[in-house]
């Protein structure tokens, strides 16, 4: 595939995902974990489609292809989904998608201790800037009352983190099964805490309308075009291309829903945006991850 196309992809793939949010927002009734359920199962059956058309292969197979890399990227990645969702109905998208798109920090941590890959000493002053613009808004959500919706964001980038070190570890340069089955298990999961801890999965049409377009277009198509592209790809152009969704969502209910974005919140993302953007042109440079 030509490196213009799988570009174009990616940034389809970002914009798709930047929705993710606005919808959440447009949903009136449904909690969070009727949220979840719904919005799992339609991405896990997205996924699978994608993954069956890209492989060339038909369901039955696409499921005996499931090994126990997938499985464990699976149980990383439903919780990763999880508190993303509960990230999004507990502080503001801006916090949320700004403290998420942090994750490439993290797994620059991550595979120092785990798989020893120590990073050179401008990528942890990078990682410390970084951290300076999370803190940022960190105190911003400490004044609205938003501490547990960043906390929530925060635990969603170290998971999402740790699936790209997993995968980076097991070898896994396809992740489609890993996010099939973190789909599968985030919605069991959603399930059977709806079921236990609140009314049930029953929710009205126009919001479950929502939670299957988040789930299957917007969640979906979006990481299996970003999935499609990035082989074709340097990864340090990757990320920078993703950061995309962390631009676009906040504008998004901003604009269509009027969810302002504060000052501290627009400095902490930018200084969090810009170390990340920072981190790719260096790995860029180096030819590997930095």
């Amino acid at each position: 595939m030509p490196k213009s196309r799988a570009t174009l992809l990616i940034l389809l793939g970002a914009t798709a995902m930047s929705l993710a949010a606005l919808c959440v927002r447009l949903i009136e009734q449904a909690d969070g974990f009727q949220i979840l359920a719904y919005r799992s199962v339609t991405l896990a059956g997205m996924i699978a489609v994608m993954a069956c058309l890209r492989r060339r292969i038909g369901p039955l197979r696409f499921l005996a292809t499931l090994d126990r890399k997938d499985w464990a990227l699976g149980a990383i990645l439903s919780l990763a989904f999880t508190f993303y969702i509960f990230a999004l109905l507990n502080t503001s998208v801006a916090s949320a998608l700004f403290i998420l798109a942090s994750s490439p920090l993290f797994a620059t941590l991550l595979a120092w201790g785990w798989l020893g890959e120590r990073p050179r000493p401008l990528v942890c002053g990078i990682i410390v800037v970084a951290v300076l613009g999370i803190a940022l808004m960190a105190g911003e959500g400490l004044a609205l009352g938003q501490t547990l919706g960043n906390l929530f964001a925060l635990s969603s980038a170290a998971f999402f983190a740790l699936m790209l070190v997993t995968a980076r570890a097991g070898g896994k340069e396809d992740v489609l099964g890993g996010t099939f089955l973190g789909g599968v298990l985030a919605g069991l999961l959603a399930a059977g805490c709806a079921f236990l801890l609140g009314d049930g999965l029953s929710i009205p049409l126009r919001d479950l309308v929502i939670c299957a377009i988040m789930g299957a277009f917007t969640i979906g198509v979006g990481i299996g075009l970003v999935t499609w592209g990035a082989p074709y790809a340097p990864a340090s152009e990757v990320s920078l291309l993703v950061l995309l969704e962390s631009v676009l969502s906040p504008l998004w209910v901003w604009g269509l829903l009027g969810e302002a974005m504060t000052a501290r919140e627009i400095l902490g993302g930018a200084v969090v945006m810009a170390a990340v953007a920072t981190l790719a042109v260096l790995s860029a440079r180096s030819g590997t991850q930095a």
